[in-house]
């Protein structure tokens, strides 16, 4: 465009030859003057000022570092951050103090911030506590409870719940009390509809893990798991994300069928409740579709709860001080070198022996073994 303008043409008749402004032509012919084109500046450049017209001045800027040195060595309180340095500089009577604000942006621009920028990592992937969860090999149902609803008349309701990690595959089952024999025939019911996941992720609720007044003991929905092959995982008291998907559910549940309606009797509420379960698998139908695989419901199942426990159970823990690991009402031995840290206990019943893994988000993909002990479960008969 310059150039045309150079030889002759007209800047109006320049624009529209190229189909621009003729503020734009006139805009680089002005960029262009007096110079030769290969070694004119074409660079896009900001429309405002090259310095903000409110920027503090450049000896005003000295003066804050310079107040900020003096507070850093000679502070009785130790503090040189700006509100100290903005009370420094009234104590010192400098005109015109700017404000804190000001001063933080200054010591930002200077570079004379000691503190670090939190650095944000990305989350790890979903399940990856569990290898096979995570390399989405084997799919997991988290299972949970909501408690403390009343419907108008004085009819307790609690209510069970459960979704898949990769699918999605919600379940809510609103009674009157949940008990670990009432979560044993729900999943049963859910599972022989819909087939068997790898996993199934319990809170350490004494209706899933069963009653803690002896050691060793395994309660009835870990063994309805373990009968069918699926491997019961019991999550770290008081640790936020591994119930994530469960607690978002249990929320989302809440608010579109509790609140949402007013339930006249427990019925009512169960018949809303398999409304929106049905409607909500619709939705996500896709997505249940290209989880992972479950695995076919055994037509000739049966619960002995009296048959000794086989099979494997998970249980994430975090170590105390000296490294070790409460589970199965005892304390194991993991790693002195890993106190207050995340770990997965194994305990495999058949080979008799438990192995632990330390977990780090950080690296979720390095989870080494540390420790591997012997355990022997003791044949005993089931309470029913």
């Amino acid at each position: 465009m310059v150039q045309a303008v150079r030889q002759g043409a007209s800047m109006r008749q320049v624009a529209e030859q190229f189909g621009v402004a003729l503020a734009t032509v006139q805009r680089w012919v002005a960029r262009a003057q007096g110079q030769r084109l290969d070694r004119v500046d074409w660079t896009d450049r900001s429309c405002g000022l090259p310095t903000a017209v409110n920027r503090t001045e450049r000896q005003r800027e000295d003066l804050v570092l310079t107040l900020r040195q003096d507070l850093r060595t000679t502070s009785d309180l130790g503090e040189f951050g700006a509100a100290a340095i903005h009370r420094e500089w009234l104590a010192r009577g400098l005109p015109d103090p700017p404000s804190i604000r000001t001063i933080g942006l200054i010591l930002q621009r200077r570079g004379a911030l000691d503190r670090r920028h939190r650095v944000r990592r990305p989350p790890p992937p979903a399940g990856w506590y569990l290898p096979a969860v995570a390399d989405g090999r084997a799919e997991l149902d988290s299972v949970d409870g909501i408690e403390g609803l009343v419907i108008r008349g004085g009819t307790q309701v609690e209510v069970l719940t459960g979704i898949s990690l990769h699918g999605g595959l919600v379940a809510a089952w609103p009674h009157t009390a949940i008990t670990a024999a009432f979560v044993v025939e729900a999943l049963i019911e859910h599972w022989r509809a819909l087939g068997l996941p790898g996993y199934a992720q319990f809170d350490n609720d004494p209706t899933f893990e069963g009653p803690q007044i002896h050691p060793d003991t395994i309660g009835r929905v870990a063994r309805a798991c373990m009968s069918l092959g699926v491997v019961p995982v019991f999550v770290p008291p008081r640790e936020t994300g591994f119930q994530a998907a469960i607690e978002g559910f249990n929320g989302l549940w809440q608010a579109k069928v509790w609140a949402r309606f007013e339930h006249a009797s427990l019925e009512g509420l169960q018949a809303q409740s398999a409304r929106y379960v049905a409607a909500h698998r619709q939705r996500r139908a896709a997505r249940i579709e290209a989880a992972p695989a479950r695995r076919p419901f055994p037509p000739r199942w049966r619960l002995d709860l009296q048959a000794h426990p086989q099979g494997r159970l998970v249980f994430l823990r975090r170590t105390n001080a000296q490294g070790e690991a409460q589970l199965l009402g005892r304390t194991f031995a993991v790693d002195p070198l890993w106190p207050h840290r995340l770990v997965r206990a194994e305990v495999d019943l058949k080979a008799r022996r438990i192995r632990f893994y330390t977990l780090r988000r950080r690296a979720p993909e390095q989870q080494p073994r540390v420790n591997e002990v012997a355990y022997v479960l003791p044949r005993r008969t089931f309470s029913e």
